[in-house]
């Protein structure tokens, strides 16, 4: 549910002595005499004339005053619940949510006592605050409910810039009354940061983490003028390649019905995949649904530096999942150079290929990981992960350069023979970003590439299966070589991709409405 604002003003409140609880000042709204409609004052009707509607009251806005009061009441009372009982996770959980039903129920009584009634929906909105103080998240929490939020930039407590669904961009209220506070919202919410830890401290001035809505964090103070954050919500933790193909109205058409066949006709050949594309432009949701092409019952590794795609397997649906996440060193450093305790994917690679399982994904590799991944890829069959590149030509420079990160003993020769055997597709997402010229985002995916080997002078050799159409979009372009024969062994025939590639169209559903193309 999302919360409404609650307005709290102080000066014009009366006590309530008969509450169970110390009384809390209730909210007042003030209306001026005179009542605008459309930018216009209204005056008063004339004879025969019927009155306008009265205007809709203001909307309230939160008190966060009250909502810390609130806060400390249930805190108070849970901490006398506590005292000499043993109880579970889920006990806890349940008088949580009683105590503060109570609180709240209890203010919402003085409140309306005062004269100053609260409508059902503003009590459980300020239920909901008062819930997410208590786990430290505070007004951070009602940006994560939102929806219609894709991004947002905390640059400070009270700069917030909120990018919506379709490009919208708004500037909203501060999450916090002051930078110290922002810093200790966000140190709270890297204490509950899941399986491993988290920290943002002055040894530590970085923070990323998932959210318990499955948004990503990431976060920096310190080093920087001012705490910095970034979060990226994920709305489609459950996806299909059907749901990207135009199947759900309410999404992208990221890819037409011959690439959804094509991959997945690659996941059931055991085809290594790797997808590219800059940031946001849609990578991991299109990961996400090539997993979910992963049958049900088969036993597979997932490699994450902060769980983002863990969320859409839980279930029924990957039951054989083993879920690996990275961990962020403290204290000195060892002999290597790295702080004690800290485990990246490049350790944990080695310990998945112990796990019986023949396919491995990385949520990201953005480092030197991308060796022992490479290495995998070619003792593995179906293994996926995502890198970052700023155009298809530029992915395979991209793996060199990550992969000369890995020492001195690695060359560019080797690096490129290394993929040239490890890959079979690299799938690349474009993001075009319209919004600046009256448009919106666009993404979907441009090209399929086919990694046939290493040609001369050593050089990664590809064939485009699917290139740019018309619109930017991609259309089959050309039949796949190197890996034809094993997605014959899954009852997919290439073939059919023929009569598109010689009329150089593809099979989209929607049309790509452009304002760049519109203008032109």
């Amino acid at each position: 549910m999302r919360f409404e604002p609650v307005t709290h003003d102080p000066r014009t409140a009366q006590p309530e002595a008969t509450s169970t609880t110390p009384p809390i000042r209730p909210p007042q709204v003030h209306v001026g005499r005179h009542q605008a409609t459309n930018g216009m004052v209204a005056l008063p009707a004339g004879p025969g004339t019927p009155a306008p509607p009265p205007p809709p009251p203001p909307r309230r806005q939160a008190d966060f005053a009250v909502v810390r009061d609130l806060r400390r009441q249930l805190t108070e009372r849970l901490t006398q619940w506590q005292r000499g009982r043993t109880f579970t996770p889920e006990e806890e959980d349940v008088e949580r949510m009683r105590l503060a039903v109570a609180v709240v129920s209890e203010y919402a009584d003085t409140v309306r006592r005062a004269g100053t009634p609260m409508q059902a929906v503003e009590e459980r909105m300020l239920l909901d605050q008062v819930t997410a103080e208590l786990v430290g998240l505070g007004r951070l929490q009602t940006l994560l409910v939102d929806n219609t939020i894709e991004e947002v930039h905390i640059l400070g407590c009270d700069h917030v810039r909120i990018t919506r669904h379709g490009g919208g961009v708004e500037w909203t209220a501060p999450i916090a009354d002051s930078d110290e506070e922002l810093v200790e919202i966000l140190q709270a919410a890297a204490r509950r940061a899941g399986a491993t830890e988290r920290s943002l401290s002055t040894s530590k001035p970085t923070l990323d983490l998932q959210l318990p809505d499955g948004s990503r964090l990431a976060a920096v103070y310190l080093v920087s003028h001012r705490p910095y954050a970034v979060i990226r919500k994920h709305n489609t933790l459950d996806i299909t390649l059907d749901d990207i193909a135009g199947g759900r109205a309410d999404l992208d058409e990221m890819m037409d019905a011959l690439i959804r066949d094509f991959l997945r006709a690659a996941l059931r050949a055991g085809l290594n995949i790797m997808v590219a594309g800059l940031a946001g432009a849609g990578k991991t949701t299109v990961i996400r649904a090539l997993m979910s092409e992963i049958p049900p019952d088969e036993p597979y590794v997932l490699l994450e530096e902060s769980r983002e795609l863990l969320p859409a397997r839980r279930g029924e649906r990957h039951r054989a999942v083993m879920s690996f996440e990275s961990r962020e060193g403290h204290g000195e450093r060892g002999v290597d150079g790295r702080p004690a305790g800290e485990v990246t994917i490049a350790d944990l690679i080695p310990v998945s290929l112990r796990m019986g399982a023949l396919r491995i994904i990385v949520g990201e590799v953005r480092s030197r990981e991308i060796v022992p991944m490479l290495q995998a890829m070619t003792t593995s069959r179906g293994s996926m992960c995502t890198i970052h590149a700023r155009s298809p030509g530029g992915v395979s420079e991209r793996i060199i350069e990550l992969a000369l990160s890995h020492g001195r003993e690695m060359t560019v020769e080797q690096a490129r023979r290394m993929a040239g055997n490890a890959l079979d597709l690299i799938v690349y997402v474009t993001v075009e970003d319209e919004t600046a010229i009256g448009g919106r985002k666009h993404r979907f995916v441009s090209h399929v590439e086919e990694i046939v080997g290493v040609g001369d002078g050593a050089r990664i050799s590809t064939t485009t299966i699917f290139g740019p159409g018309a619109d930017g979009r991609a259309v089959p372009l050309h039949l796949p070589e190197r890996v034809r024969e094993q997605l014959m062994r899954v009852g997919y025939d290439a073939r059919v991709l023929s009569r598109y590639i010689e009329a150089r169209t593809g099979a989209w559903r929607r049309p790509r409405h452009s304002q760049l193309r519109r203008r032109s």
